[in-house]
């Protein structure tokens, strides 16, 4: 029978896949590639969860997932009402994200979250952690055809836009004129959550942001896509790292957080 797994999959896990793996030694880094799409309120529990590890002292997490449904992220400091006089935004499930800036449509793209306990080097120095991420997927990006570059430089005349995809960091991948890779972070305790979103395809919620099919002219295969991405941005936080998945403890406490979230209630 063909195994028709990616590379990453075949990787093999650790020996001791499990709490121990996640607080072993200092270069040790957990990658979780989930593909089948969840909620946008399990998203980001489980991302506060995975914080709430690294705070705790664990090792670094990868974590590369996918939405369900359209959904529509807030920034930590952004107001619903915002959204409310956007007919379109206001037909969509809200959730609110640890991390700051402005709203995301969530629908064709990549996310990834990770996060790194404060005696990371990177921990040091969170806004190094948006330059070294953003060039690796876009060396990644080059390797599948894609042609992307940082935006080097501030547009603050965007800055009063709802939607982060609308507004212009430095630290922006963009493809030509369009923004196509944007994060946001959380520091809490040292530790640091960053997470991010690749947009692949326009979304009809958020029709203004092509992704980076639409930019090149052409698609490649997401899973593959995914894994390569994860591989390239793992080998920046440790050179010890493995596939793995949420532990039961980090699923538990999810759970705990999702069930007290605004989203779980609608």
């Amino acid at each position: 029978m063909a195994d028709d797994r990616t590379e990453f999959e075949r990787r093999p896990l650790p020996e001791n896949q499990s709490e121990n793996f996640i607080r072993a030694g200092a270069t040790a880094c957990r990658v979780i590639i989930e593909m089948t799409p969840s909620s946008g309120a399990w998203n980001m529990a489980a991302d506060e969860a995975l914080l709430e590890s690294a705070v705790a002292g664990g090792a670094c997490t990868l974590r590369w997932y996918r939405w369900e449904a359209a959904t529509l992220s807030l920034g930590y400091f952004q107001s619903p009402a915002d959204a409310a006089g956007n007919p379109r935004l206001a037909e969509l499930p809200v959730v609110r994200r640890l991390s700051g800036g402005g709203a995301i449509v969530h629908h064709h793209e990549l996310t990834y979250s990770c996060t790194i306990p404060s005696w990371h080097a990177l921990a040091l120095d969170p806004r190094s952690l948006y330059t070294v991420v953003h060039s690796r997927v876009i060396e990644v990006l080059r390797d599948f055809g894609f042609t992307a570059s940082l935006r080097g430089e501030r547009a603050p005349e965007l800055g009063h836009e709802f939607l982060c995809f609308g507004r212009g960091d430095a630290f922006d991948v963009v493809m030509g004129p369009h923004k196509v890779l944007g994060s946001a972070q959380r520091r809490r305790k040292g530790a640091v959550l960053q997470h991010g979103s690749l947009i692949l395809r326009t979304s009809e919620w958020a029709p203004g942001f092509p992704g980076i099919f639409d930019c090149q002219g052409f698609a490649v295969g997401e899973a593959d896509l995914m894994a390569q991405l994860a591989g390239g941005l793992a080998e920046l936080l440790s050179p010890r790292w493995a596939p793995g998945a949420i532990t039961e403890n980090e699923r538990h406490r999810a759970q705990m957080l999702l069930a007290r979230s605004p989203a779980a209630a609608k």
